[in-house]
C-alpha cells in the first residue's frame, strides 16, 4: 500500500461574503491553479449570520461543471444539517439561493470539474440528508461517507467525475485511515481541532494536499486528531487533465463556449432547477438501499 504524505499546506482567512453584512467567506481553493487541483475547481467555507430583511442571493445560472454543497450548520429549513447537495448543471441551470429571513449557516460549496465528454451532459440533482449518509461510529470517531468510499461503506451518489468525499470527526488522539486510487488528486480541510499526518501537523482553517506518487494502484493517507479532536473534509478524485476556460458563473472547453453560454442565458434558453423533469432528481435514502424523488 502506497502511504500518501502531505505536500503542501495553506492557510485560510475569512473575509466579508458577496451577501454582505454577516456573510464571512474563505476561498479554500480560488479556481486560479486548476492544473494542480484538477478535478477541483473551487471551494468556498461560507460562513452566514444574516439579520434578515431585503432579499439578498437570487436566482443565477451555472453550466460546464458540478457543485457540490456540503452544509456543516444548517437554518433548519431549506438547508438541512448535515446535507449535501450535488448539482449537475452540465449545458446549463438557473438555481435560485435567496434569503430574506434571520440566517445563521455554514456550508462548504465545491465546484468539481465534469469529464470533457460530460461537459454538456443533461443537468442532474441529487440530494443526501444526515440520516441517509453512510456513517460509521464508533467511540472515538463518526466517519460520514458522501461520495466514494470509507471504511467498509458506500455512498449512493452517482458521480460523473469520480470522487471521494469524506466527513471525520474525530476524539482526541483518535486515528483514521482513507484508502483511495494512487492517481486520486486530494486535500483535507480542517474546520475544526487539529490532526497530524505522519509529522506534519494541520490546524482548523488550514488545507493540506497530498503528495503524488508515480506509481498506480490503491494509496492510503493516515491522521490523527491532536489534543482538542479534529473535524476534517477530505476531498479526493480523478483528475482530468483536459484544459478548462472559466469565466462568472460557467466552465467550458473554450471561450467560445462561454460566449454561447452569456448568449444563452440573456435569450431565456436555460431553464431553471424548477423545471427540471421528475426523473433527474433524486433523494438518496441509503438506509433504505433505495433512491428517492424529490
Amino acid at each position: 500500500m502506497i502511504q500518501r504524505n502531505i505536500a503542501k499546506i495553506n492557510t485560510h482567512s475569512l473575509h466579508p461574503g458577496f451577501l454582505g453584512k454577516g456573510h464571512l467567506a474563505a476561498a479554500i481553493l480560488d479556481g486560479n491553479s486548476f492544473t494542480q487541483t484538477d478535478p477541483f475547481i473551487l471551494l468556498m467555507d461560507d460562513q452566514l449570520d444574516l439579520p434578515g430583511g431585503p432579499p439578498v442571493g437570487g436566482p443565477h445560472p451555472h453550466a460546464g461543471f458540478e457543485t457540490v454543497t456540503l452544509v456543516l450548520e444548517g437554518n433548519g429549513k431549506d438547508w438541512k444539517t448535515g446535507s449535501l447537495e450535488l448539482m449537475t448543471a452540465g449545458k446549463g441551470i438557473i438555481h435560485t439561493e435567496e434569503i430574506t429571513s434571520e440566517t445563521k449557516m455554514r456550508i462548504l460549496q465545491l465546484w468539481l470539474v465534469l469529464p470533457p465528454g460530460k461537459r454538456w451532459t443533461e443537468p442532474f440533482l441529487q440530494q443526501i440528508l444526515l440520516e441517509d449518509v453512510p456513517t460509521k461510529k464508533t467511540p472515538g470517531s463518526e466517519i460520514r461517507v458522501y461520495s466514494g468510499t470509507s471504511q467498509g461503506l458506500r455512498s449512493p451518489l452517482q458521480n460523473q467525475t469520480p470522487v471521494t468525499i469524506v466527513d471525520f470527526l474525530l476524539h482526541k488522539n483518535t486515528a483514521a485511515v482513507q484508502q483511495i486510487p494512487a492517481q486520486y488528486n486530494g486535500f483535507i480541510y480542517v474546520t475544526e481541532g487539529s490532526v497530524k499526518v505522519g509529522e506534519t501537523h494541520i490546524k482548523q482553517g488550514q488545507s493540506a494536499w497530498f503528495d503524488r506518487p508515480v506509481a498506480s494502484g490503491e494509496s492510503e493517507i493516515s491522521f490523527k486528531a491532536g489534543e482538542t479532536g479534529a473535524r476534517l473534509l477530505f476531498y479526493a478524485g480523478e483528475s482530468q487533465n483536459a484544459p478548462i476556460v472559466s469565466y462568472g458563473p460557467f466552465i467550458g472547453d473554450t471561450s467560445a463556449d462561454i460566449t454561447r453560454l452569456y448568449q444563452e442565458y440573456r435569450q431565456g434558453k436555460i431553464p431553471h432547477l424548477n423545471t427540471l423533469p421528475e426523473d433527474r432528481k433524486v433523494r438518496h435514502k441509503y438506509a433504505e438501499g433505495i433512491a428517492a424523488e424529490l
